[in-house]
């Protein structure tokens, strides 16, 4: 059976990570990705973390399920090249900064003059508008400017902190993914093709809103409470770290009954969940003292037989035994034909019809140009030419 996707066809013209990994998701769902970078360096990308057979590890991951060309979009052979691909797409996915793609001739207009119901997706850092629209972008500068580093804050002084995670870049791959599902189902439904935006500002600070941003959510004088996160509670048990994380009333008869203090189930201070909200530290203090005269393993035991909500905290390590992911068959093995033997997880979205799949391992740079070239009328002799004046690589 095939994907949901299959027989879409995605031109791929995004870097580095906001744009290929929710490019790679739409790959795993079954389309035909096309990863297009210029000659010589490609996708800087290509040449962070841990590298073998010419292939860094996280590029390996967030461009799977994908076929490479090289093509200098500088070039009015270049652009003509790629604008031939757009004709035989449903979908153009672009992470220039504002105003770059239109200079270079291959914008939501050009490829529309092209390819009429074309769905062309722009994703940037700020928005293609707007005072800081034309300012480069990195995943830590949209966590400082979309709240994340002052929600990260240490209570203690104030310093904010970054998560330690490309995790910004990686909530707009996923709203590109929601984009482009639903402009196709608009299509399908007579809607024709559309320009749509993704800024990684927004689907951030969209993302953060929720919980961390619920005192500033009821406009009016309203009485402040806890956030969420300043509930979490790290303690150290024997051998590690645990989390319990327990709610409701039920769940705290548990914990208490998980850490063999019976007395605490009727402490005043903490019998229901607004008072435990209130001595919210007392209670903390007393939990990581008692967690710590137990094993993880039996904590956590505990825990489930309690009906609790917690776990080990994992280390990147302990995820490859962890026996529930190795029940999801969440992290498969594979050969990769340059960088060899590697790990990964699969896609984690399971559709009974139509499933996805990994076809296609990470391309070298342009690994596919000829292919690719031959597919859409460009014969072999005019490839060479085109290759003799750099246009492609």
């Amino acid at each position: 059976m095939s994907g949901c996707l299959n027989g879409v066809r995605i031109v791929d013209l995004t870097a580095n990570v906001s744009g290929p990994f929710g490019a790679a998701m739409l790959g795993d769902m079954g389309a035909d990705v096309i990863k297009v970078e210029a000659p010589g360096l490609g996708d800087l990308s290509r040449y962070f973390g841990p590298i073998r057979g010419g292939m860094a590890a996280g590029f390996a991951v967030i461009n799977r399920n994908k076929r490479a060309v090289a093509i200098d979009l500088q070039a009015a052979d270049g652009r003509d090249v790629l604008l031939k691909l757009v004709q035989t797409a449903d979908v153009v996915l672009q992470n220039f900064r504002p105003g770059v793609v239109d200079r270079l001739g291959v914008g939501y207009d050009g490829c529309r003059a092209v390819r009429p119901d074309i769905i062309y997706v722009s994703i940037s850092g700020y928005g293609d508008s707007g005072p800081r629209a034309g300012d480069p972008v990195y995943d830590p500068v949209i966590q400082a400017a979309s709240g994340y580093m002052m929600v990260q804050s240490d209570p203690g002084s104030g310093k904010p902190a970054p998560v330690r995670n490309i995790i910004c870049d990686k909530i707009a791959s996923m709203s590109v993914v929601q984009a482009v599902m639903g402009a196709l189902f608009a299509r399908e439904r007579g809607g024709g093709g559309q320009h749509v935006k993704v800024a990684m500002l927004d689907t951030s600070l969209a993302f953060l809103w929720p919980d961390a941003m619920s005192n500033f959510t009821y406009i009016g004088e309203m009485p402040p409470m806890a956030e969420i996160g300043d509930m979490y509670n790290l303690p150290r048990s024997k051998d590690g770290y645990v989390i319990g994380f327990a709610i409701t009333d039920a769940q705290y008869q548990g914990l208490c009954r998980a850490l063999q203090r019976p007395d605490l189930a009727v402490d005043p201070r903490f019998v229901s969940i607004t008072a435990r909200v209130q001595h919210l530290e007392e209670l903390s203090a007393i939990i990581t003292a008692e967690i710590a005269k137990f094993t993880s393993a039996e904590i956590v035991e505990n825990f489930s037989r309690e009906q609790v909500p917690g776990s080990k905290i994992n280390t990147r390590a302990d995820l490859l035994s962890d026996a529930q992911i190795a029940h999801n068959e969440l992290i498969v093995e594979t050969q990769h034909p340059d960088a060899g033997h590697m790990r990964y997880t699969r896609p984690p979205i399971v559709f009974e019809g139509t499933p996805s799949s990994i076809r296609h391992h990470a391309p070298q740079l342009g690994g596919n140009t000829d292919e690719l070239l031959t597919e859409i009328g460009i014969s072999a002799d005019e490839i060479a030419k085109l290759r003799e004046k750099g246009a492609v690589g």
